[in-house]
This record gives structure tokens, C-alpha cells and sequence, in this order.
């Protein structure tokens, strides 16, 4: 398995784009191809892939120079439950502090809560609905060690 910033645009990206929408969209009954993905173009993406596909993705919205905020994080089906979505937040975290982030928030599904609790993750504020499910707020502070 190999750990990669995906440029935005590429074919990693579209394989990408197609595991978020299997695995976060469809599901809900919504499609990501109807949705504009052009605000994309100034966010960081983070796969990782196994036999020339992308398994496990989550993206990284820069907020300022020092926070951001994750969205998107999808697991393959068949990868689910093996620890790939733990390696790949352990990756980016690693990845985004050396860039200098020491902030991170992302909004979990409510049924996610506890995987990203057990990262170190904290609950803020309130649950909301967000595509048509509900979510928790939560942060981690990465700063350099």
C-alpha cells in the first residue's frame, strides 16, 4: 500500500472522486457528480493505493496557515475494518503538520464519532444534520512535537 498526495484533476483523483461517491454519496441517495468540484482545486488530497486503485481517501481544507479541516473520508467496501482509515489519518496528520498545520477539524457522522475519538479527536458543540444525516463537529490539535 503507498501513502499519496493526490493532485488534484489526475487520474488518482478520479478514482478517487468515485470512492467518495460509492461509499458517502450514493448511499444517501445523493450524487457527487452533480455537485461542482471546482472549489477542490485549492484543497490537499490524500489517498492511499493498493493494486493501482485508490482504497482509502480523505481531503484536507485549508482554513489558514495553521488550521484546516478534513472532509470526505471514504474506505472501500472491502478494505472497511482492516485499519486503513486509522493508517491514513496517522499519514495525513504527519503530512499536514509538516506543513505547519497544528489544527484539525472535520465534521464525523454521528456513527463515526468513536473511530475518530479513539484518534484523539474531541466532540464541539452540538449535533447537526449535514446531507441529510446527522454529524458532530470534533478537533485535534497536531502541534510539532
Amino acid at each position: 500500500m503507498l501513502f499519496l498526495e493526490i493532485p488534484f484533476q489526475s487520474d488518482w483523483y478520479a478514482q478517487a472522486c468515485v470512492l467518495r461517491n460509492q461509499v458517502l454519496r450514493l448511499p444517501l441517495g445523493l450524487d457527487l457528480q452533480t455537485e461542482d468540484l471546482s472549489p477542490e482545486s485549492e484543497y490537499l488530497h490524500f489517498g492511499i493505493e493498493q493494486e493501482g486503485q485508490i482504497v482509502a481517501y480523505v481531503l484536507a481544507v485549508p482554513m489558514s496557515d495553521e488550521r484546516a479541516k478534513l472532509r470526505q473520508m471514504a474506505v472501500a467496501a472491502a478494505y472497511q475494518g482492516q485499519g486503513l482509515g486509522r493508517r491514513l489519518l496517522e499519514l495525513v496528520e504527519a503530512s499536514l503538520k509538516q506543513k505547519g498545520i497544528q489544527m484539525l477539524e472535520l465534521d464525523a457522522r454521528k456513527e463515526a464519532v468513536g473511530f475518530y475519538e479513539k484518534l484523539g479527536y474531541a466532540v464541539e458543540g452540538d449535533e447537526f444534520i449535514s446531507v441529510t444525516i446527522p454529524h458532530q463537529r470534533m478537533t485535534k490539535a497536531i502541534v510539532a512535537d
